[in-house]
């Protein structure tokens, strides 16, 4: 995709990583130290758009635990990607409205 080459999505990606300390924030939440290899969008990029470079919509994933956010036969969120979702919603909503 297009966008993933760009330099704004290049910049935003090392700050998101950055941010989060190089880390997956899915295995900090479980205790575990994992570098972090990949930038997630919680709101899938495909469907929200507008929430492309948005930074409470990304989230610094080692791939095993990205893998585990999508299912790859359907293009939807599996239930670890819906929690992720979940837990950012009212941040995601209040970033829509500035």
């Amino acid at each position: 995709m297009k966008f993933y080459k760009s330099s704004k999505w290049r910049k935003k990606r090392e700050s998101i990583l950055r941010r989060d300390g190089y880390m997956c924030q899915e295995c900090r939440r479980y205790g575990k130290t994992t570098p972090a290899q990949t930038v997630h969008h919680i709101y899938p990029l495909e469907r929200y758009p507008e929430l492309a470079l948005v930074s409470v919509n990304l989230v610094s994933l080692c791939n095993e635990c990205h893998e585990r956010m999508h299912d790859r036969l359907t293009g939807e969120l599996t239930p670890a990607g819906e929690r992720w979702r979940d837990r950012v919603s009212a941040q995601v909503r209040n970033a829509l409205a500035e």
